[in-house]
C-alpha cells in the first residue's frame, strides 16, 4: 500500500479522498492554488504544494508542475479527484512515466473514453445499445441532413470532444440543423480544438440513468446499482437518487449486469460510471458515455450499498483485490443527493462567489440519517475561479419516502448567507408531484418558476 498519496484536485472532493486515504493509513498530501493556500480544507491536509495563482490554467491544469510536485513530496500515487486533470490521458501517461501510479484506468482506456464516438464504439463492441444516429463522425452538414432524415426529428448534433453542453445543439428541423451543425463546431473547436461532429437522435423526456462500476487488476468488476440523475440545468447535475424510481428489480439486476460486463470486456481498473438515456416511449436504455474517474454524486452509491468508493479506489489502484463480490452487493434502502451551489437560480444559475457569513446544518433530523459532504465552513470565502460547489446533502432512509422526508427537513434547517444558493430550487422541486411520485425527466425542472 502507499505511504503517500498526492490529491492533484481542491476542495470537496480533495477532502474526500484524504479521509479516504487516512482510513488506509496513508498520508493525504494536496495541491493547492494561491486562492486556496490559507482555506480550512487545506490546512487540515498533512502537507501542501502550492502550484500557481488562483486561475486554474496556471496552478490545478498544469499537468508538468502536478507530477513534479508528487515527486518532491515523496509520494507514490496521484489521485486526480473529478475535472481538472481527472479525465486528462496525457496525464495519467505522464504518472506513469515518473513512476507515480494513477488511481483510475489506464491512459488508453481514458483516451478512447473521452472522445464520445470512439466510446460509442466501445461500448457497442461489449454489448451497449446505442442511440440511433450517424454511424461515425460526419463529413459535413449534408451527411447529418441525411442521417437525420433517416432517424427522424428532432436530433441532437454534438461534439466528439464535447462536455458540459458545449458543441451540443438540439434541432428540430433541416433549417435548425444546417444552422445547429455550424454553431456546434465552432463552439467545439474553440472549447477542444475539435470541430468534428456526429448526430443522435433526440429522446425527449428521457431518464438520464447511470451504474456505478468497479473494477480491479485481478478482472473482478463489480456495479453497485444505478443513480437517477434526470434533475439538471445546462446538462450538470443537481439532484440525483439510489436505486431510480424507473426501473423495477428485474430492468434493474439486467442493467447493472450489462454495465459490469461491458466494464469487464474493457479491462477496467477503478471507479468508473456508464451513463445512459432511458426512452420515454419505450422503456430502452441506450449508451450515453463513460466517466473514467469517480463522480460528484458516488455518496449516494456508498450509501445503499456500504462501499466506500474512494477506498476501493486506491487499494485496486495498489494492486489489491475488490474486497466485495457481487452477489454480497445488496440494495439496503433509498439515498437522495442535493447539490447546493453558489449559485443564483433565479437568474440563469449566475454564479455567486463571496464570503459565507452563515453556514448550518442542522442535527437530529431523523427518521433517516444526513451526510454532509464539504470543504467549506462559516467565513469561508467562495471563491470566483472555481465550481460553485458548496457542499453535497445526502438523505438515506429504509425507503424513498423517508429518504424524501428526510432531506425536506434538512433542507428546511439549512442556513446560508451571504451567497445565494440553490437550496430553494431543492425545495421547490423535491415537494413537486412529479417528483414525489417518481415520474420526472430530463425535460424540466419539475416545481420551479424562476423569480424575476
Amino acid at each position: 500500500m502507499f505511504r503517500r498519496l498526492f490529491i492533484a484536485n481542491r476542495g470537496e472532493v480533495a477532502v474526500r479522498v484524504a479521509r479516504a486515504a487516512r482510513s488506509l493509513g496513508i498520508s493525504p498530501i494536496c495541491a493547492v492554488s494561491e486562492a486556496d493556500r490559507h482555506a480550512p480544507w487545506a490546512l487540515a491536509m498533512d502537507e501542501v504544494i502550492c502550484l500557481g495563482p488562483g486561475n486554474p490554467e496556471r496552478s490545478y491544469l498544469r499537468a508538468e508542475a502536478t507530477v513534479q510536485a508528487a515527486l518532491q513530496t515523496g509520494c507514490a500515487a496521484v489521485h486526480p479527484g473529478w475535472g481538472f486533470l481527472a479525465e486528462n490521458a496525457r496525464f495519467a501517461a505522464l504518472c506513469q512515466q515518473h513512476g507515480l501510479t494513477f488511481i483510475g484506468p489506464s491512459p488508453a482506456l481514458i483516451d478512447s473514453m473521452g472522445l464520445k464516438w470512439p466510446s460509442k464504439q466501445a461500448a457497442r463492441a461489449a454489448g451497449l445499445t446505442l442511440i440511433p444516429g450517424s454511424e461515425g463522425l460526419l463529413r459535413d452538414v449534408d451527411e447529418a441532413i441525411q442521417v437525420a432524415a433517416r432517424v427522424g426529428y428532432p436530433v441532437m448534433v454534438k461534439a466528439d470532444a464535447g462536455g458540459g453542453g458545449r458543441g451540443m445543439r438540439h434541432c428540430s428541423n433541416e433549417e435548425e440543423l444546417r444552422q445547429g451543425f455550424a454553431q456546434a463546431s465552432a463552439e467545439a473547436t474553440a472549447a477542444f480544438g475539435n470541430g468534428d461532429l456526429f448526430l443522435e437522435k433526440c429522446l425527449e423526456n428521457g431518464r438520464h440513468i447511470e451504474v456505478q462500476i468497479l473494477g480491479d487488476r485481478w478482472g473482478n468488476v463489480l456495479h453497485l446499482f444505478e443513480r437517477e440523475c434526470s434533475i439538471q440545468r445546462k446538462h450538470q447535475k443537481l439532484i440525483e437518487e439510489s436505486p431510480s424510481p424507473a426501473l423495477n428489480d428485474q430492468q434493474r439486476q439486467d442493467l447493472g449486469r450489462a454495465a459490469a460486463q461491458a466494464a469487464a470486456a474493457m479491462n477496467y481498473v477503478g471507479a468508473g460510471t456508464i451513463e445512459f438515456l432511458m426512452d420515454a416511449k419505450t422503456g430502452n436504455l441506450h449508451f450515453m458515455e463513460m466517466n473514467t474517474r469517480l463522480q460528484v454524486e458516488h455518496g449516494i452509491s456508498e450509501c445503499v450499498t456500504g462501499i466506500d468508493i474512494v477506498r476501493e479506489q486506491i487499494r485496486v489502484s495498489a494492486g489489491e483485490k475488490l474486497e466485495t463480490q457481487q452477489a454480497e452487493v445488496s440494495l439496503q434502502g433509498h439515498a437522495i443527493e442535493c447539490r447546493i451551489n453558489a449559485e443564483d437560480p433565479n437568474h440563469d444559475f449566475r454564479p455567486t462567489p463571496g464570503k459565507l457569513t452563515q453556514f448550518q446544518i442542522p442535527d437530529n433530523l431523523g427518521p433517516g440519517t444526513v451526510r454532509v459532504d464539504t470543504h467549506v465552513q462559516q467565513g469561508d470565502t467562495i471563491p470566483p475561479h472555481y465550481d460553485s460547489l458548496m457542499a453535497k446533502i445526502i438523505a438515506h432512509g429504509k425507503d424513498r419516502p423517508e429518504a424524501l422526508e428526510t432531506m425536506r427537513r434538512a433542507l428546511d434547517g439549512l442556513q446560508i448567507e451571504g451567497v445565494t444558493s440553490t437550496t430553494p430550487l431543492h425545495q421547490a422541486v423535491l415537494i413537486s408531484d412529479e417528483f414525489q411520485s417518481g415520474t420526472y425527466n430530463t425535460g424540466s425542472l419539475p416545481g420551479w418558476t424562476p423569480k424575476r
